[in-house]
């Protein structure tokens, strides 16, 4: 078994101080999950909707022919 990585502290902080342009104090107050979010991770992971999954939706939740809307029940 390989050791865990730790984290890129000294790269971690270069970007956080110089790039977003934080203050110590703004830099350690944030959350791992807010720095990534500043840092543009998960971006990418929400992918836009094609037109198969678009198909499949209509089709498992249809629109009501009288115009109604749908109740969660």
């Amino acid at each position: 078994m390989m050791p865990a990585q730790g984290l890129d502290w000294a790269g971690l902080m270069r970007v956080g101080l110089h790039q977003l342009r934080l203050r110590p104090a703004e830099f350690w107050a944030l959350t791992p999950a807010e720095l990534a979010i500043m840092l543009g991770e998960g971006v990418s992971a929400a992918r836009p909707m094609g037109r198969s999954r678009f198909e499949a939706l209509l089709a498992r939740f249809p629109d009501r022919a009288d115009g109604s809307e749908r109740t969660n029940q």
